[in-house]
């Protein structure tokens, strides 16, 4: 065993070792504020209490889980209502289930799932009810996926979050027609997508009409605490039961959600697991019952108000943004608010929600949709990332696709957002919009310029928030599949690295570490200034440069190879021929020695150099009588862009500002040389009082011939001209 001191220090350890990975869990933990502590302290407490006596224990947990109930039903308007305490928010759900399957079903107790095989039950949730929650009903209740039926949400009329209560009166009587017992309806206070609320009035109407049980649950039951409540809301007064996360609302850590219901036999709440006999069972209420009496009545509702007044300050903002649509159920009150990055086009048809300014318009093409889904993807990681207090992210509603959402109920309490970082959401969203509209508009641009350009391949990659994904195409020449790729990926991979060290605000990658396409170049987000034509040029220019490099490279191994033979057997040759000049006796060591010493045999050393440049053999001869090395001939210069433009000090390539600079100083230097030839055509200027005779005027037309004859021939010389003229002729031949 080991002692409390290690055991503690090990907890310690496995607490905070992957703290500074894990930024998002050190500041939830920063924000744990006295309410917190109070909360996490009644575990501990009902940890200690468990272990009175029996009856002091019986006495001390009625009197906890009768006050909590009683203050909660108060809070929300829950008349004469019971509570259940749970961990996992859907198991009061399924506490319910099982308590209306034991009140419709009489001899369910004894015959089990018989009773049920002869009159199946039925539990209609919402298609924008939570995912897989149909499912984990079936699964804990040992009901085959039949019993569960979806009803679809409106299409015509109303939000299209809401449930259809004219098509779900259809399909319960269609299933009481075919023998089956309808069992329970779970509507929904504030969908979990997009926080809108059903016609909670209807549905009750229908359920009292087919007796069945009407459960609720939803953000939007928090504002029942409130003065001011929604009649929609308020409805789910009347429902038979309810469930409550109030950690989340009130930004409590540990404390159990809790389900409000009603009913009159204590027997059967009892056989469905809503109550208890163990009084340690009881103690769950414990934290709750701690934190309540701590932040009190106006606390609770300051918490639940503030939340409320963030989302109406969000929303207020967004109305005032262009190319922001929003959707929300109540324009004074939504706790809710999601939104979404949009641009409108004039000849897109209007469809009947369009004249709507809180409905979101739907793309007609499905590519279209994809990027705008990409676009509010990025768009909303962008807003989390800059603006981590406040607590967005993003939802994928059926409708509108991909959007942003801002639940303050949800997050506020426990992120402490403020005022201040709504402001600042607001103020990052409006220099994200300029950026995505640009990128959008030059997405078509920056395809047809890929398209037309030769060497470049143009990757659709709809799932890709940038401007676009394209591939530089190697030219194979009778090489297989594999070489052919490899070679493909270094050519891209260099490419790359040859675009990210240019000085741009673009950014360049390999794209997506998953489901990304292979050998490209993605190219991120863009500004409106962004000149398409000179970076697909750039890209082009410089995937040839590599491309051209890599072809010289296998060239000159090649050539290297031959020239190392060549070079060998003319050295070998040449070896012979200054053995048959020597002579025999020469080469005999002793007599050779003295040979040489009486009779010297001068005999220039004959070696042999490479030119890399011309790719030929050369010999020495010129090395040694100049005793220098010769540069032998000029290599070629590297290919560039034909756009390649000279930029001024601090300016970003691939502005189409700088195009229209140098547009000017064309049109300013052509229209120099105009001036010029209108100079020339311009008579003489006389001295005042100075005529110009019929002598004067014939040598003037000779010497202007004659000037004329030796400007074609290319004779005149240039320093006897101008200097305008000169600076002139320089731009024509540096253009």
């Amino acid at each position: 065993g080991q002692d409390m001191v290690s055991i503690l220090q090990l907890v310690q350890n496995l607490m905070h070792g992957e703290e500074e990975e894990e930024t998002s869990q050190s500041y939830r933990l920063q924000n744990v504020g006295e309410q917190g502590h109070m909360a996490l302290l009644g575990h501990s407490l009902a940890a200690y209490i468990s272990v009175l006596d029996r009856e002091r224990l019986r006495k001390l947990t009625t009197r906890i889980l009768s006050d909590t109930t009683l203050w909660l039903c108060r809070l929300f308007r829950y008349e004469n209502g019971s509570a259940y305490y749970h961990e996992d928010d859907r198991e009061g759900l399924l506490k319910i289930c099982r308590l209306v399957i034991h009140t419709r079903y009489e001899d369910y107790t004894l015959e089990g799932f018989n009773v049920l095989y002869t009159k199946q039950p039925v539990i209609y949730i919402s298609s924008a009810a939570r995912t897989g929650l149909g499912q984990a009903l079936c699964n804990q209740l040992g009901l085959p996926l039949s019993c569960m039926c979806r009803v679809p949400c409106n299409t015509m009329f109303g939000s299209q979050h809401q449930m259809d209560v004219a098509l779900l009166d259809r399909v319960i009587k269609d299933d009481v027609e075919s023998g089956k017992l309808p069992l329970l309806l779970v509507a929904n206070a504030g969908t979990p997508g997009a926080g809108h609320t059903d016609k909670l009035g209807r549905l009750k109407e229908l359920c009292e009409q087919y007796k069945m049980w009407l459960h609720v649950e939803g953000v939007n039951l928090a504002t029942l605490a409130l003065g001011y409540v929604s009649s929609s809301v308020l409805a789910a007064t009347k429902c038979d039961s309810m469930t409550l996360t109030l950690g989340s609302w009130l930004g409590l850590p540990a404390v159990p959600a809790v389900t409000l219901y009603r009913h009159e036999d204590p027997s059967l709440s009892l056989a469905a697991g809503l109550t208890s006999s163990q009084p340690v069972e009881k103690l769950r209420a414990l934290p709750l019952w701690l934190s309540l009496q701590y932040l009190g009545h106006d606390g609770i509702v300051e918490r639940i108000k503030h939340a409320s007044q963030l989302s109406q300050r969000l929303l207020e903002n967004l109305k005032n943004l262009d190319f922001i649509k929003t959707s929300v159920e109540d324009e004074l009150s939504s706790p809710v608010v999601v939104f979404r990055f949009f641009q409108e086009y004039s000849n897109r048809d209007q469809t009947p929600h369009a004249a709507q300014a809180s409905t979101i318009q739907h793309p007609i093409i499905s590519n279209e949709r994809h990027i705008y889904d990409t676009f509010n993807q990025w768009l909303g990681e962008q807003l989390a990332q800059l603006v981590p207090a406040s607590g967005v992210d993003v939802v994928e509603l059926e409708d509108e696709g991909t959007c942003v959402r801002f639940s303050p109920l949800m997050t506020s309490a426990v992120l402490g957002t403020e005022i201040q970082d709504i402001d600042q959401l607001v103020d990052c969203l409006k220099m994200k919009i300029p950026v995505l509209t640009s990128t959008l508009q030059l997405r078509e641009e920056f395809e047809q310029e890929v398209r037309r350009t030769v060497g470049l391949l143009y990757i659709e990659d709809l799932g890709w928030p940038g401007l676009g994904v394209v591939r530089y195409n190697y030219h194979c020449d009778g090489k297989n599949d594999d070489k052919q790729e490899k070679e493909l990926e270094k050519i891209n991979t260099e490419l790359l690295k040859k675009l990210n060290e240019l000085e741009s605000d673009l950014t360049f990658s390999l794209g997506p570490e998953f489901g990304g396409q292979k050998n490209c170049v993605y190219i991120g987000m863009v500004t409106e200034d962004l000149d398409v034509s000179e970076l697909v040029e750039t890209i082009a220019a410089t995937g040839r440069e590599i491309e051209e490099n890599s072809r010289l490279l296998e060239n000159m191994t090649e050539v290297v190879r031959k020239g190392i033979q060549e070079a060998q057997l003319q050295l070998q040759k040449a070896n012979e021929e200054r053995l048959l000049e020597e002579g025999l006796l020469r080469q005999i060591p002793v007599v050779g020695s003295v040979l040489n010493w009486f009779s010297p045999f001068q005999a220039s050393p004959k070696g042999r150099t490479f030119n890399l440049t011309a790719g030929s053999l050369e010999s020495t001869e010129s090395m040694y009588i100049s005793k220098a090395q010769g540069t032998g001939t000029t290599p070629p210069p590297t290919p560039t862009s034909s756009l390649a433009k000279q930029r001024l000090p601090g300016q970003k390539a691939f502005k189409r500002s700088l195009r229209s600079s140098d547009g000017f100083s064309e049109t300013s230097s052509i229209s120099h040389c105009d001036d010029l030839d209108k100079m020339d055509q311009r008579p003489p200027t006389l001295s005042p009082g100075q005529e110009q005779g019929p002598l004067e005027m014939e040598k003037a037309e000779e010497q202007k011939e004659v000037a004329q004859a030796k400007t074609d021939t290319g004779d005149i010389d240039s320093d006897k001209l101008p200097p305008d003229c000169t600076k002139v002729e320089d731009q024509a031949s540096q253009r």
